[in-house]
């Protein structure tokens, strides 16, 4: 990890790109204000391109420890496996997740308010990922919400999860996955004259400017479809546009991939808009 951070960083300089440190915050659409080490120092810009990313989202009241109650910014830190795991959430994030643990021999329980999840992906496509993940001793419980999570304090310390139709559920640990949040709160977007949603996310054009014509937001902060290789595209495309570079507009269909065991890859609209689509599966051992 520091190894490829430390290369990503030599490649911006050998690419005379000056690396600034420290956490930023408008002062007004053309002018930073980047405090860090101590100090803090202002710098203007002509352009400027918003790519802060997102970090998980949860309710006040459940508060991730990285022991028992974990994050999804957690999972990579964990010197242990469990020996049972609930996941709370079954977006995309939840459901691979829940696969990967299952996969290393932990018994998963997935639980999801709603009653079909991966809703943009057609039925009998989930039907299979979710026929594959059963036989590897994962428990789904679909349309069940999370009242509350406590630690019972053991030992060893367990995960316990009231839901709210007065079940219970007690395990290991629990993994929250319910969704991410832009991380916009420190930008103090108002002095630039940008909004942002109750998710930290903005609303750009076209051309991924903002309501500050010469700022401009890509990847996960303006949402859908937040994947690694449409952000990049999207920064791309935003730095041609900020500089006059003609370079066209997004591709109206980008491929889509779930890293779930079995992998999902699809490109095309989907059944859901009656419309024909290319998809694949990808079995894994």
């Amino acid at each position: 990890m520091i190894r490829a951070h430390a290369d990503r960083e030599n490649l911006l300089r050998r690419n005379d790109v000056t690396l600034l440190s420290g956490e930023a915050s408008f002062v007004d659409p053309h002018t930073l204000m980047i405090s860090g080490n101590g100090g803090w120092r202002q710098v203007t810009a002509e352009h400027i391109l918003i790519a802060v990313g997102t970090h998980p989202a949860h309710p006040p009241e459940i508060r991730a420890d990285g022991e028992v109650i974990l994050n999804t910014d957690d999972v990579v830190k964990l010197k242990q496996l469990p020996r049972t795991l609930a996941v709370v959430g079954a977006g995309v994030i939840g459901i691979e997740y829940t696969s990967i643990f299952a996969a290393l021999g932990v018994a998963v329980t997935l639980v999801e308010r709603r009653e079909r999840p991966l809703e943009f992906l057609d039925r009998e496509i989930v039907d299979e990922l979710f026929h594959q993940m059963r036989a590897r001793n994962v428990t789904f419980r679909f349309g069940e919400a999370v009242e509350s999570i406590e630690v019972a304090e053991g030992p060893p310390r367990k995960a316990v999860l009231h839901l709210e139709s007065g079940k219970r559920l007690v395990t290991d640990m629990v993994l929250y996955s319910a969704g991410r949040i832009a991380a916009t709160d420190s930008l103090n977007l108002l002095n630039a004259g940008i909004t942002a949603d109750e998710r930290g996310r903005m609303t750009v054009d076209d051309r991924f400017r903002t309501a500050a014509p010469n700022i401009y937001a890509a990847g996960d902060v303006i949402g859908y479809p937040s994947l690694a290789a449409t952000s990049s595209e999207q920064g791309r495309l935003a730095a041609c546009q900020a500089f006059g570079v003609e370079a066209g507009p997004m591709a109206a269909h980008f491929p889509v991939g779930i890293y779930a065991i079995p992998e999902i890859s699809m490109v095309g609209k989907t059944e859901m808009l009656k419309m024909p689509g290319v998809f694949t599966m990808v079995p894994k051992s």
